[in-house]
């Protein structure tokens, strides 16, 4: 157990040297000038391109809006509102306007915004689904999780120039600018920050904490066998 433990601590450092460098790298991508998509993208290089900023142009496709959630924030309940977003040179691209309230949630879908306009927001890829998370039901509405290309289909996909492509829509206001976004259910987006999560330091602790623990208990049991083994018979 005592070597078991120790290898699983170490192994952990080098999960947490490797999530440090990955945070390092979202960050310093994220600090870069806003690029502009080409009219049509390789979705093979998305991936490389995570957290950096992207400018569109375009008007919203709100008839294809879908709700991703459940979702909570602040201590209230409500959905990601997901738009199909038509860009004035090229392709239509998913972009994530942010949380509505649950109370105002289809009310969202049907926001109008006349004429074109202009979204900042982070390049983002899937969600990664856990064994917790339900299948989707695009027929019946329910999104629980952003499977990008399942909903580019459900968006109208190539027929209609819809690409699997994701973003999601930056907000930088004030905590009451988002008050005022949220009574009147407008879309609150994220705010510009990489939110990857890193809990291997605990992890570290964890693992080395028993090895150390488990070896303190393996020594007394050597010790107390010795000395059983000292006494006379």
């Amino acid at each position: 157990m005592p070597i078991f433990t120790f290898a699983l601590g170490t192994w952990q450092v080098q999960r947490l040297k490797w999530k440090v460098a990955l945070i390092d790298e979202l960050e310093e991508k994220l600090h870069l000038e806003p690029m502009l998509l080409p009219k049509q993208i390789n979705v093979a290089a998305i991936p490389d391109f995570t957290f950096r900023k992207v400018s569109i142009r375009g008007h919203w496709d709100n008839d294809h809006a879908m709700l991703l959630g459940p979702r909570v924030r602040d201590g209230t309940i409500g959905y990601h509102l997901v738009v199909p977003f038509i860009r004035s040179e090229g392709s239509t691209v998913l972009v994530d306007r942010g949380f509505v309230a649950k109370a105002l949630a289809e009310d969202a879908k049907h926001l109008k915004e006349d004429g074109e306009v202009e979204v900042m927001g982070l390049l983002r890829t899937s969600h990664v689904r856990n064994s917790f998370t339900p299948d989707n039901h695009p027929e019946r509405g329910e999104w629980y999780w952003a499977d990008v290309g399942q909903m580019a289909e459900q968006a109208g996909g190539v027929k209609a120039g819809v690409q699997p492509v994701f973003v999601e829509e930056i907000f930088e206001g004030h905590g009451g600018d988002a008050a005022s976004r949220l009574a009147h259910g407008i879309p609150i987006g994220r705010a510009p920050i990489v939110d990857v999560r890193n809990a291997h330091a605990s992890y570290v602790a964890t693992w080395y904490s028993l090895s150390a623990f488990t070896s303190f208990m393996f020594i007394r049991l050597l010790m107390k066998r010795r000395a059983q083994a000292r006494l006379p018979r």
